[in-house]
């Protein structure tokens, strides 16, 4: 298996043990036959956000983290997103790995992203 391949791969098994995990935790519901209920696909995207707020004021404030006192805040609600992201990936089975790497490779030729292109005046400069 080639590299790429194999993180694609793991991207994948990681969404996919995400979610069971999560259905074993509670946070997923199932009926009567075992089948997973959909969440609110707005919501979820919402906890999504919180936790990259929740980082901004991490890297804001440079603070440690509560739980993992030993990480940096912004690592652990970054963490915290990726898991989350994982989780709605898993359920709604994404093949997230390779999009992950379609897009990377779409990135690499696209104009806006040329770096004198976002320098430019109305570009993507922040």
């Amino acid at each position: 298996m080639l590299k790429n391949e194999i993180v694609v791969e793991a991207i994948n098994q990681l969404s996919e043990e995400i979610h069971q995990g999560n259905i074993v935790a509670g946070w997923w519901k199932q009926d009567e036959d075992g089948n997973t209920i959909e969440r609110n696909p707005g919501e979820l995207l919402c906890l999504i956000h919180s936790e990259i707020s929740e980082a901004m004021e991490g890297f804001r404030k440079d603070q440690m983290d509560d739980h993992l006192p030993h990480r940096k805040m912004a690592e652990v609600e970054l963490a915290d997103a990726m898991i989350r992201i994982f989780d709605l990936a898993g359920f709604y089975k994404y093949d997230l790995g390779k999009a992950i790497e379609e897009k990377r490779s779409y990135n690499k030729n696209r104009a806006d992203h040329k770096i004198e292109n976002r320098e430019k005046a109305n570009g993507k400069k922040f």
